[in-house]
């Protein structure tokens, strides 16, 4: 199990290859990769993300060892970036393997909308006009309620 929490971009593919590569008991292995999407308006200039590290490792730590407990979870990587962000850059990547797909699945899903909605990061979007910080939203709330 790897949580890294870094400024740095990442390659998906190559983070994927290598996740993989180390499965030697795994039948199935699914990934997501979140990118910074850009404002309804199409006017951001950037998502500026911050955290505590010790909390939020720990935080996210914690929640792979949920995944592990309800899904057959063999291994699981999650990558999230924090500091200043364009859109479309990578901002996150969750890789799960198991020995069977619906595992794989169900513990991908179950981490992302965790790291969506209860891990601690504090997103600000930067716009022309000003920054804001990012509320939560009500749809990744009832996300949740599904685990």
């Amino acid at each position: 199990m790897t949580v890294r929490l870094q400024e740095a971009a990442f390659d998906a593919g190559a983070e994927l290859n290598a996740f993989t590569a180390a499965q030697s008991n795994a039948g199935a292995v699914v990934s997501f990769s979140g990118i910074v999407r850009n404002s309804a308006r199409g006017d951001l200039v950037a998502m500026e993300i911050e955290h505590y590290p010790a909390m939020t490792g720990s935080a996210i730590e914690a929640m792979i060892e949920t995944a592990r407990g309800r899904f057959a979870l063999g291994d699981a990587l999650v990558i999230h970036r924090h500091g200043r962000l364009a859109p479309a850059e990578p901002i996150m990547m969750v890789a799960t393997a198991s020995r069977h797909r619906a595992d794989a699945f169900a513990a991908a899903e179950f981490l992302m909308d965790y790291l969506k909605s209860r891990a601690p990061f504090w997103k600000k979007e930067v716009t022309a006009s000003g920054a804001q910080w990012v509320a939560p939203r009500d749809a990744d709330e009832k996300a949740l309620t599904r685990w």
